[in-house]
């Protein structure tokens, strides 16, 4: 039978509604159970925690008039992909402290950073950013597609985006304006027209009364093309930019782990040089299915600095 120990815990988590360590647990006793020869409990056991997790995720589904705005992913799991300059990670920190904060803060009047403005070029960890925000603060994690409120609501943006902060009031979590650029373009542009100039006013509205408990992170390809009016509206502005030599090679260690090979990184590092994250990244997944596919257990540096170079061909850096 389960342990004393893993009783306590479980009743623990319960009472607690710590449903995270509730399920992790259970879990735990049911590998415990099979280890044992009890196949048949442990296998109830799996059913019950999945059971109980598919009524949590219904009860936490978003109505089906907003499915197709609002999307929920899973935060990151690993915290140390996130590769950023230590001004990004202490700014990070400190959003993180406040929040689990927010209750001390409020008491002397103060409200905790919750709005965040996330600025740079494609690839350079905005997103991977708002979902490690997620993970570190224990909130789900909702991307609000943006583009959508134009492709598809036309003429209805104000009504949706209505909806969509009605959700983030009521539901605490990290929500991520993916391409906010979108929205929020210069006033007075050349592309510039009435229904956008509406929803925007909208949006600053909305954005400046928002008191809910979540965060609300915006991010943004182009930050010269957002109208400055918006910046008020946040909190917090985080610059990301191309990585450097170090943070190349963090990127790098994080995504080859157990396949890097025993070769010197000078030259990798010299050709990794002006790509993003998302970049390099991805020439490290081409690098590891060279070596899976030629069955070798690690990366060589001639497929990892080719993986590279195919990389700045395709986005127009050839060497």
């Amino acid at each position: 039978m389960a342990k004393a120990d893993q009783i306590k815990a479980l009743i623990s988590s319960h009472l607690k509604k710590d449903e995270e360590r509730f399920r992790t647990i259970a879990l735990q006793l049911a590998a415990t159970e099979a280890r044992r020869g009890h196949t048949s409990l442990a296998e109830d056991i799996r059913k019950l925690v999945d059971s109980t997790a598919q009524r949590s995720l219904k009860l936490v589904s978003v109505s089906p008039e907003l499915s197709d705005l609002l999307i929920e992913q899973e935060p990151a799991a690993n915290h140390a992909s996130l590769v950023v300059a230590d001004r990004i990670e202490e700014k990070l920190s400190r959003i993180v402290a406040e929040h689990r904060q927010a209750p001390k803060l409020a008491n002397f009047g103060m409200r905790n950073r919750r709005k965040i403005l996330l600025a740079g070029p494609p690839g350079t960890g905005k997103t991977m950013t708002a979902s490690v925000l997620a993970r570190r603060t224990g909130l789900p994690f909702f991307v609000v597609q943006v583009d959508r409120l134009f492709t598809r609501y036309l003429g209805e943006t104000n009504a949706k985006l209505r909806q969509v902060f009605a959700v983030i009031r009521e539901r605490p979590a990290v929500y991520l304006f993916d391409e906010f650029d979108t929205l929020g373009t210069a006033r007075g542009s050349e592309n510039d027209v009435g229904e956008m100039r509406r929803v925007l006013n909208a949006l600053l509205q909305f954005i400046e009364e928002d008191r809910s408990e979540g965060l609300i992170v915006a991010a943004t390809n182009n930050v010269g093309s957002l109208d400055p009016a918006l910046f008020r509206r946040f909190d917090d502005i985080l610059q990301y930019g191309h990585p450097d030599r170090n943070a190349i090679e963090a990127v790098l260690r994080n995504r080859l782990a157990t396949f890097i090979g025993r070769f010197k990184l000078g030259p990798v590092l010299a050709v990794a040089k002006g790509l993003s994250h998302a970049e390099i990244t991805e020439a490290c997944n081409d690098a590891i299915k060279d070596a899976i596919l030629a069955d070798r257990r690690s990366v060589t540096q001639k497929a990892l600095i080719i993986a590279l170079r195919d990389r700045k061909g395709v986005y127009g850096d050839p060497e």
